[in-house]
């Protein structure tokens, strides 16, 4: 079994290490390369501002030495030395602030487009993934990638690693000057750096994992919300309220637990870092006033170099702050590149053949399809011709709706071959093969949006008048004018406040739109009543004109109007014919066929006991009441009996 707060197996993880969070973060530079003259900017500004922060310390060797000193002394101050240092003071610290200015700015610039590039990518890359990547995903874990995951890499370019980088500039050049004023001081300043050194590769790989099991259990409390919050609608109706919310609660607290663990690595190792810095300014005095007292340097070396090392500390302490930081950027660039690194299993051809005037012929050649081990398709051979309308009828499980997954390529087949007009499909790019597909499922999708947003979605460029027309032939455009902005309605989150009818003629006209060459009609009318379906019925009759049609239904009676029905049986065809010649042959479509039947005059003649219950139940109430009328009650009965 998996570790809890985890989706990776621990033995595999033991034979492949996974890699370090310096190497995840290195491959950022990916998205960073285009913008290297403005980094390259940055580093340079960063450079300066730190060597200018750096000046004040050095001139208060003089000011101490030269002036303080003797004016204590009793000598007199050159009034034109104090204002040369103090000018050189405020020079320094204006420098300093326009530097830093600059730098800050432009970089903010660089890691918002860096950010954005990455999100672009990253939901880029999503869409061009296949379903079987997202049958195992949770909707709240993908936005959690794309949108707080990013955010924390943006945060991260945009502040901590540039104060990352001014950090290592300040202590390379602060040691730089603490050797060449005294090296000994130098040597005991250096003192706490191996130890903390020691303790943040000791905490680095343990901050990173407990990360990424954070994003793991934030990215449950965000599961909870996407999957309540469309579906409320069937938490109210079954009163689910209180489980919802203990579902949303016990997430919360188990991202809770997770966070306060990780806590308690964290809240020690900040507290000791600054243990030593301080520990080692307090070596640094001790050595520091032992020279003054035998005059190996002076006050005022003493006065700068305790000035320099408290911005070494505190440099070094910002530094172990900053671990932290990296480490939650390396946890949320790993869950990125996870999607990254996945491989679509349909993949686009090297060179994609071009799909001129298709014609709609469709050939399965020895097609079979496995989900894992199972196998779901075996060898099925079937020609759909031009134009033809096929039906597809079987029990549930029969590998119906993975047969158009397949035509759709959707999947890729796992043996065998799909031909449309004598061209394997796989040797088309896939968006300009299914930009010939048109396909209309028993749930339709809406998105939020306008009535005539919708019915475009495959052409957004489609004129009014063609979305007009398309919802014509879709048997739609009444029930649109009937609405209050017509075809300028907003349709709320998937077709709330649209009928199952409304939404069904939509997706028709939306597919009517593309002018497909293919059409795949799944179980489009079998959510419905009967008077809705009549309706939908006329929108299909005008659908399926000059298109090779595939259509599944349970309902047989709404495949009448088919060239052929398919029989599919346990993935493997087992009849195919005109629905006369498969009842003479009393085989499997036939036993379907009888069995709706017995269904069916089982359900009128319920209905009709119903009815005739219900009329006999009126006759006996009528009668009553005749007899009531010619028989009014003895005035010397009491009322209540009465």
């Amino acid at each position: 079994p998996l570790p809890p707060d985890s989706d990776a197996c621990p033995a595999c993880a033991r034979a492949q290490p996974a890699p370090t969070s310096t190497w995840v973060l290195l491959r950022l530079w990916r998205f960073a390369r285009p913008y290297r003259r403005q980094l390259a900017a940055g580093f340079a500004l960063t450079l300066a501002s730190t060597a200018a922060t750096l000046v004040p310390p050095y001139l208060s060797i003089p000011l101490m030495d030269d002036i303080l000193i003797p004016f204590q002394n009793g000598r007199q101050i050159a009034p034109g030395l104090v204002l040369l240092y103090l000018g050189a003071l405020l020079l320094s610290a204006l420098a300093a602030w326009g530097l830093s200015w600059a730098r800050t700015y432009i970089l903010a610039l660089v890691s918002e487009r860096i950010g954005a590039d990455l999100r672009t990518s990253t939901y880029e890359h999503l869409l061009r993934l296949s379903l079987d990547y997202f049958g195992g995903k949770r909707t709240g874990d993908l936005m959690a990638r794309i949108g707080s995951e990013t955010d924390r890499i943006n945060v991260f370019l945009s502040l901590h690693a540039l104060d990352f980088v001014t950090d290592l500039l300040m202590i390379a050049m602060t040691a730089a000057i603490l050797f060449s004023i005294n090296h000994w001081l130098a040597l005991v300043t250096l003192v706490p750096l191996p130890f903390i050194g020691w303790m943040i590769h000791r905490v680095r790989e343990r901050l990173r994992t407990g990360f990424e099991k954070i994003d793991r259990v934030w990215s449950e409390v965000t599961n909870v919300l996407a999957d309540t919050i469309p579906g409320i609608r069937v938490v109210k109706a079954f009163a689910q309220e209180q489980r919802e919310a203990r579902r949303f609660r016990d997430a919360n607290q188990h991202n809770l637990q997770v966070n306060d663990k990780l806590n308690q690595t964290w809240s020690l190792f900040t507290p000791t870092v600054t243990l030593l810095t301080e520990i080692g300014l307090l070596v640094v005095w001790a050595c520091g006033i032992w020279l003054v007292a035998h005059a190996q340097i002076t006050v005022g070396v003493l006065t700068a170099f305790i000035a320099y090392i408290g911005r070494f500390y505190g440099r070094l302490d910002a530094m172990s702050r900053i671990v932290s930081v990296t480490q939650k950027a390396a946890a949320g660039a790993k869950r990125i590149f996870d999607i990254l690194d996945h491989v679509s299993n349909v993949p686009d051809p090297a060179q994609p053949v071009p799909i001129g005037r298709m014609q709609g012929a469709i050939r399965l050649q020895g097609v079979g399809f496995r989900y894992g081990n199972r196998a779901v398709i075996k060898d099925l051979e079937l020609d759909i011709r031009p134009g033809e309308m096929l039906g597809l009828v079987g029990h549930s499980g029969s590998g119906k709706s993975t047969l158009v997954n397949l035509i759709s390529r959707f999947y890729d087949v796992s043996a065998g071959s799909i031909q449309v007009d004598g061209i394997d499909i796989r040797r088309f790019a896939v968006a300009d093969y299914r930009r010939h597909i048109g396909l209309v499922l028993q749930e339709p999708f809406l998105f939020f949006g306008t009535i005539a947003e919708n019915i475009a979605y495959g052409k957004p460029e489609a004129r009014r008048e063609d979305i007009v027309a398309a919802a014509r032939a879709a048997h739609a455009h009444e029930f649109i004018l009937r609405l209050p902005q017509g075809y300028d309605s907003l349709v709320g989150e998937r077709g709330q406040g649209l009928s199952g009818g409304e939404r069904q003629r939509i997706s028709i006209a939306r597919a009517l739109l593309i002018d497909p060459r293919i059409l795949i009609l799944d179980e489009a009318t079998s959510a419905v009543d009967t008077e809705t379906e009549t309706e939908i019925q006329k929108a299909l009759d005008n659908l399926v004109q000059g298109r090779t049609t595939i259509a599944i239904a349970h309902r047989l009676s709404t495949l009448r109007k088919a060239d052929r029905l398919v029989v599919m049986e346990h993935g493997a065809v087992v009849e195919v014919g005109p629905h006369d010649a498969l009842m003479q042959q009393r085989g499997a479509y036939w036993r379907l066929h009888e069995a709706q039947a017995r269904r069916t005059g089982q359900d009128s003649q319920a209905a009709q006991d119903s009815q005739g219950s219900q009329g006999n139940q009126n006759d006996q109430d009528s009668q009553t009441h005749q007899t009531s009328a010619r028989c009014p009650p003895h005035p010397a009965q009491p009322a209540a009996h009465r």
